[in-house]
């Protein structure tokens, strides 16, 4: 039976080839995004005066179906930023998750703060297209991935100044792309072969992460309390998005949930 990531990394092959011919990457290299110098997502997820999250636009998923059509991207990342959020997240894949690269410039013309470009990159022409959009970091998932593959797009994605976010799913995954040219380790709670969440795989994992890299916790993240767990557990950062995505008004989920996390936070600080 073939999975939802395979199901995913065949569309995505065929659409890269296409936009290879719509927008060769010379093209992309004379965005007025592709000289800019990038904001760190590394230095803002350890910011003291930030929450640690990363909000992420989402309107759809393979596991929920559409989770919000009516999205609003200037209003909703303005608000994430207002809230305390520590940078942003915004899908651009279009067939399974509903998002576009014109999300991610929206984003970008409206906020100075880290962006990731949260798609399925399987190839340089990717990287260049999200340094070209504004993006100032990338996912690359291990799953998807051969090690060897994953540490040359993670190379050449360094090379163009942007941040690197290398997600996994368990410890094969992690201990086979340990590498200097990470900046971010996210621990994703969903399995993305059968779509299945599981907020014990970053507790079991956390420990097993290397001191030099930010450590986050994605998917599955519904309660500020469990934020607050992950974060005793050694979580830097937290990468929110559906939890907020199914309100009508995302950028209000995300403040009444940072203000309940950092009250929880405090509570727990005054009565140690």
């Amino acid at each position: 039976m073939e999975n939802i990531l395979d199901k995913i990394l065949a569309v995505k092959k065929q659409e890269v080839e296409r936009r290879k011919e719509l927008f060769p990457a010379k093209l992309l290299e004379e965005s007025i995004y592709f000289p800019s110098p990038t904001v760190s997502m590394k230095k803002y997820l350890l910011r003291p005066d930030k929450s640690g999250i990363i909000a992420e636009i989402k309107r759809k998923s393979p596991s929920k179906g559409v989770i919000n059509p009516n999205v609003s991207v200037e209003r909703i990342s303005i608000g994430y930023m207002q809230a305390g959020a520590s940078g942003l997240s915004i899908l651009t894949d279009s067939e399974f998750f509903g998002g576009k690269n014109e999300d991610l410039t929206t984003a970008r013309n409206f906020n100075f703060c880290p962006i990731l470009r949260k798609d399925f990159i399987i190839d340089e022409y990717q990287i260049i297209e999200a340094k070209s959009i504004g993006a100032d970091v990338i996912l690359l998932i291990a799953a998807a991935l051969p090690p060897k593959r994953l540490k040359g797009l993670a190379q050449f994605a360094k090379s163009l100044g942007l941040e690197v976010l290398m997600e996994v799913h368990n410890e094969e995954e992690l201990l086979n792309n340990i590498h200097p040219e990470l900046d971010i380790v996210g621990v994703n709670n969903r399995d993305l072969k059968r779509f299945v969440t599981d907020i014990n795989i970053s507790k079991e994992l956390v420990a097993k992460i290397p001191e030099d890299y930010v450590k986050i916790s994605e998917s599955g993240i519904s309660d500020p309390a469990v934020m607050l767990e992950l974060k005793e557990c050694g979580f830097e950062g937290f990468l929110i998005g559906e939890q907020f995505m199914k309100e009508s008004r995302p950028e209000v989920g995300a403040k009444h949930f940072i203000e309940r996390f950092h009250f929880l936070e405090k509570t727990k600080t005054q009565t140690v």
